[in-house]
């Protein structure tokens, strides 16, 4: 047994409720030049519910090792610890955890490596105590196979950073766990001891041989009746893959246990976050209220809940019925457990107990972006407030393109899927239908049609080929919403008017697009900045995808387009009618379009797009 306090002193008895000795780690660091010590005052640490003090003390997660200044550009080396241990045992690791070196959530984000295999990728501790200087646990399990005899634990930072480069460790326990012949002795490892008398031995062999009998016996008997007691219509199969260590997390009052690499991926495995108990779930909620549903989609409905702990959550439980399954389900755990940013919603952690699929997030309270456009009796937002928004949900989606270890491109951009918090701000969300992009060595990604009418990238429908670009023409479809403030497509409209794409890039090619802006706008809105924001939506939504811009230029275009609009806001104090700055009424032979859903399908929107050259306006004072 090892018990190790990670940058700390010799912790004795007299500093632990349970008595125990935590030693320092100096003796176990392989290069210590690689970490330095780190630490806040005992009183500071945190203990969230669930998490008791009995865990580690509070001295433990006050110290911790972080990376040293290697007086390098790009430092990409890990700490590593090593450990003396027998071969053919297995070993119980539990590591803790607390974050008190960050000044903001979310900004320590690291690997974590055991005998070089990766346990846990893009490892955010805030993301999983929601606060700074929390204490928190992860146990492992580690098979020590023949020919190994130390375990090495290792923290750095990941291959491709957004974040400032460091990796921490608070403590660090090593427990040897017992044979199944129920020994701690290396010597007697599948073995039966030599000095039994021969008598005893087959006495021993015999008993052996009718306790392995016994033991199958009642193992089919146990299995046959779970089966009956069980069975269910056949449900799609789970892939999983052999994995050389599980871990098992505790947090809050839940449990969780995970097979890694239990989820099939063409990435490492990761931990993927909290998993709730059925119970929890159903109280946090009423027992699934229908009072407390606050959305319904295609997987299911959405309620409003508030966990033990008391945070507001929203709670998306499947719907055995809904087209999308386990797929949809896995594929969202998987990519939102390695993503952390401002403007992606966070998974707070899933259920899928009782053959339930269960999603839990943080909750928005803005809602979609949708109903604050149209289809609602909410206050119209302003044409600042709208560009805002899209610069939000623009920076979500470009993190997702280039911030990510690999390229995610979400497949399914549309004003539902941009939800809105307290402060207006813009989160991106619904990720069961994302895929990993096209690696360096390829162009796109082949794969069946998926998406939502009125948003799908008509070059994918044909070609089958999938690219972040197909995200980016989704995204002009979702400016000319917030600008026209009507659905992707409304068959209520003339013919002619019944996709915005085609109608709005109608007028965009006359250079009229003011003529279909949202009545609410008019009198309010920057003639250069709406010229801008036209632009940018009219180049996403080009034919084909090498002419569309990334959504990094998508974003400097409309941070720019909001520049214009505070510039003229600014310099334009009193206007008249005479003014050009300003866009004037819209003639009143104009519809007003109604609110009309929009389906998931797998249908081309053959929207007709401009193939224009994209402005680029350089203004310094605009920069």
């Amino acid at each position: 047994m090892y018990r190790v306090n990670m940058g700390g002193p010799l912790l004795t008895p007299k500093n632990d409720t349970l008595w125990r000795i935590w030693k320092p780690d100096k003796p176990f660091l392989l290069n210590a030049a690689a970490a330095r010590n780190v630490s806040k005052d005992p009183r500071s640490i945190k203990y969230p519910a669930g998490v008791s003090v009995e865990i580690a003390p509070n001295w433990v997660y006050a110290t911790a090792q972080e990376m040293a200044d290697a007086k390098v550009t790009d430092q990409k080396f890990n700490i590593t610890w090593g450990f003396k241990v027998e071969h053919g045992f297995r070993y119980l690791i539990r590591m803790h955890f607390c974050d008190i070196v960050s000044p903001v959530l979310n900004t320590l984000v690291f690997n974590v490596y055991i005998n070089n295999h990766s346990a846990l990728e893009f490892f955010d501790i805030s993301s999983r105590t929601m606060e700074l200087s929390a204490a928190y646990f992860l146990d492992f399990i580690v098979n020590v196979s023949k020919g190994l005899d130390q375990i090495l634990v290792q923290v750095g930072p990941p291959n491709q950073r957004t974040f400032p480069t460091n990796a921490i460790l608070n403590g660090l326990e090593v427990m040897k766990m017992s044979s199944p012949s129920d020994s701690l002795d290396g010597n007697l490892v599948g073995h039966i001891p030599t000095n039994v008398p021969k008598k005893n031995k087959k006495k021993l062999v015999m008993l052996v041989v009718f306790s392995c009998l016994g033991g199958l016996a009642g193992l089919i008997l146990i299995s046959a009746a779970i089966f009956f007691c069980f069975r269910k219509p056949k449900k799609q199969k789970r892939q999983r893959s052999s994995a050389w260590f599980s871990f098992h997390t505790q947090f809050g009052n839940s449990e969780t246990k995970v097979s890694a690499g239990s989820f099939a991926s063409t990435t490492h495995s990761v931990g993927l976050g909290r998993v709730l108990a059925f119970s929890e779930i159903s109280e946090s909620t009423r027992d699934f209220d229908e009072s407390l549903v606050i959305g319904v989609g295609g997987f299911g409905k959405v309620y409003k809940g508030i966990l033990e702990n008391g945070m507001t959550v929203a709670v998306k439980r499947g719907n055995p019925k809904s087209q999308q399954g386990l797929l949809e389900f896995r594929t969202e755990i998987e990519m939102l457990s390695k993503l952390r940013h401002r403007h992606l919603v966070s998974l707070i952690g899933f259920c899928e107990e009782l053959n339930e699929m269960i999603l839990v997030y943080e909750y928005m309270a803005g809602g979609p972006l949708r109903k604050h456009l149209y289809g609602s009796n909410l206050p119209p937002l302003s044409w600042k407030k709208r560009l805002e928004i899209c610069i939000g949900a623009a920076k979500g989606l470009h993190y997702l393109h280039t911030g990510a270890a690999e390229i995610i491109i979400h497949r399914d951009v549309k004003t539902t899927n941009i939800l809105l918090d307290e402060n207006w701000t813009a989160k991106v969300a619904d990720f069961g239908l994302s895929k990993f992009g096209p690696t360096l060595d390829q162009t796109h990604v082949s794969t069946a049609v998926k998406g939502s009418f009125g948003y799908l990238d008509p070059e994918y429908y044909r070609r089958q080929q999938l690219t972040e670009k197909s995200d980016v023409y989704s995204f002009g479809v979702v400016l000319l919403e917030v600008l026209c403030a009507r659905p992707a497509i409304n068959p209520s409209l003339p013919r002619e008017q019944v996709n915005i794409a085609e109608w709005a890039m109608h007028w965009q090619k006359k250079g009229e697009l003011r003529q279909i802006i949202d009545p609410h706008l008019v009198g309010s809105i920057s003639m250069d900045s709406l010229r801008k924001f036209g632009e940018t939506a009219e180049k996403c939504l080009a034919e084909y995808g090498s002419e569309r811009p990334t959504m990094g230029d998508v974003l400097w275009n409309l941070e720019y387009a909001l520049q214009l609009q505070e510039a003229s806001i600014s310099s334009e104090s009193v206007l008249d009618e005479n003014s050009t700055s300003y866009i004037p009424d819209i003639p009143e032979w104009i519809p007003r379009a109604e609110s009309a859903d929009t389906d998931d399908i797998n249908q081309d929107s053959d929207a007709s797009t401009s193939t224009g050259v994209f402005s680029q306006l350089i203004n310094p004072k605009g920069r």
